[in-house]
């Protein structure tokens, strides 16, 4: 997954201690959390616990998906 992930995704982690909104595609998510784990179901459940808080929402193609339809 990583080697066609060719995009600059900004790390997610970091969003941690701030209370702005992170803006990013699916790919980017995903890549960002790719890069500080190797297991796949830590992937998943990372990613959907982000776009359930609130604290990350997609653009792109999958901006008006219903979380729901990710698990």
């Amino acid at each position: 997954m990583r080697a066609a992930a060719t995009t600059s995704a900004r790390n997610p982690i970091e969003l941690q201690g701030s209370d702005q909104v992170e803006k990013l595609t699916l790919l980017e998510l995903v890549t960002a959390v790719c890069d500080v784990t190797d297991d796949d179901r830590e992937v998943v459940a990372t990613v959907l616990r982000m776009l359930r808080s609130g604290r990350v929402r997609l653009c792109g193609n999958f901006r008006d998906v219903p979380i729901r339809e990710f698990s």
